[in-house]
């Protein structure tokens, strides 16, 4: 074993502890547990929508071992996830890989809408949100098809409305998102537990917030199509709903919701930072925490990253080694024309490297990976770099092209730098890492 496979061991199992933390399972039972005696005589209604959907309907399972047979439910997740579940049924909702909402979707939230609006005085309603939950719970407004939908999505984002923007006209083209989910409940009490994959962990922006109220308007979602200048390009069933929103034919998203609706996070980025920070302290570094709220394009915060590590070995600056700089949120990677086969964490550590060169990585590990085990359309869920890799090729044009083509995913293969973990089953944005000796 060569000096350095340490501490890349090192840097693998403070990420693991990362995602160790934020399993669905211990989360979702822990926080049903609590509940156990507020459950009521009454039926217990489950729904929801995410990656974690399995491991979340497990752990609520487990906790209402004693209460199974009033337990009834369906929650949609990705074909072939799977768990050990009796009476939360996991409907396939999409393809796996295909981030994209379905007809099977559509079935499976439409059946949700049914079992909520069923529900007697009596009865609990437990929904489980997590990662990939908007498009897993797609039930378009009436007189929209999915279809149109999608395609008013597509011409938002081609004409670079942000996340905000787009989520506004989904929620108002939608029969679920912004509240409505909730709003069709007619029980006793909505509790909501949600593994937030956004940053800042707003509840009006997970999964769109089917059980949280909606700030935004028709006028805002209408709006937002004319300053796109998309009122001729979008289908005309999307006009005439958002404008019949606007004269007050269709009734707005909620702005608020019953008190006996609760949604309460469970499982976030910061939670998993915590525990990447507990088990690097036991690891004998001192702790740098950038946060939770790092966004912005991939490289240019690889760089930033890459100059507090030059500081660390040269001034001793903001600490002295070892130090651990962790930091969490979602970059966001632009393509060009033509790109290649990466995502945003394996080009994270790509550029990190590129910065330092062999010089600056000498003592440095640096690994970046996604929580739900998925990086881009790739199989691996980012990679890990220290002073070896860039003793494993010899023309640094083949990194530069690499960058310049988002074409990480060739070059981790050549060099063994891959993080391959398979899924994990939950997914709180990403935990990346610099070791620094």
């Amino acid at each position: 074993m060569s000096s350095v496979e340490p501490a890349r061991e090192q840097a693998v199992a403070i990420w693991r502890a990362a995602v160790e933390a934020v399993r669905p399972e211990p989360l979702v039972a822990a926080a049903v547990a609590c509940e156990v005696d507020r459950l009521g005589p009454g039926r217990i209604l489950v729904v929801g929508a995410g990656k974690a959907g399995p491991g979340m309907a497990q752990g609520l399972e487990a906790a209402l071992a004693d209460h199974l047979d009033r337990v009834v439910g369906l929650v949609n997740v990705p074909a072939g996830m799977t768990a050990p579940v009796r009476r939360v049924r996991l409907h396939a909702a999409r393809p796996a890989g295909v981030n994209l909402p379905t007809e099977a979707g559509v079935a499976g939230a439409e059946e949700m809408l049914r079992l909520l609006a069923s529900a007697g005085p009596d009865d609990l309603a437990v929904c489980l949100l997590s990662g990939g939950g908007s498009a897993l719970l797609p039930a378009p407004a009436e007189g929209v098809t999915l279809t149109e939908k999608l395609a008013v999505t597509q011409l938002l984002h081609r004409a670079g409305a942000t996340i905000d923007e787009m989520n506004c006209v989904r929620k108002h083209l939608s029969r679920v998102k912004g509240g409505q989910l909730a709003a069709a409940f007619r029980g006793r009490r909505l509790l909501s537990l949600i593994i937030s994959d956004v940053v800042g962990d707003p509840l009006d922006v997970i999964a769109s917030g089917p059980t949280a109220p909606d700030p935004t308007t028709f006028a805002d979602a209408l709006e937002v199509i004319r300053r796109y200048d998309l009122l001729a390009h979008v289908p005309s069933a999307v006009v005439a709903r958002l404008q019949a929103g606007v004269r007050g034919e269709v009734p707005d998203t909620p702005k608020s919701l019953p008190e006996s609706v609760e949604n309460r996070v469970i499982g976030s980025n910061r939670v998993a930072l915590d525990a990447a920070r507990r088990r690097a302290e036991a690891l004998g570094y001192r702790v740098l925490d950038l946060g939770s709220f790092i966004e912005g394009e991939t490289r240019a915060v690889a760089v930033a990253v890459a100059g507090i590590v030059r500081s660390i070995r040269r001034d001793g600056l903001p600490c002295p080694p070892p130090v651990c700089i962790l930091l969490g949120g979602e970059t966001t990677v632009t393509l060009g024309d033509n790109p290649g086969r990466g995502g945003r964490n394996q080009e994270f550590v790509l550029a990190v490297l590129q910065k330092l060169g062999a010089n600056g990585m000498t003592g440095v590990t640096v690994l970046s990976g996604g929580t739900d085990g998925e990086d881009g359309p790739t199989d691996a869920a980012g990679a890990v770099a220290d002073a070896e890799t860039l003793a494993r090729f010899a023309d640094p044009c083949v990194l530069e092209e690499a960058l310049a083509r988002h074409d990480a995913y060739p070059f981790w293969e050549r060099v063994g730098g891959l993080l391959k973990t398979g899924l994990t089953g939950t997914n709180v944005m990403d935990v990346r890492l610099v070791l620094v000796r």
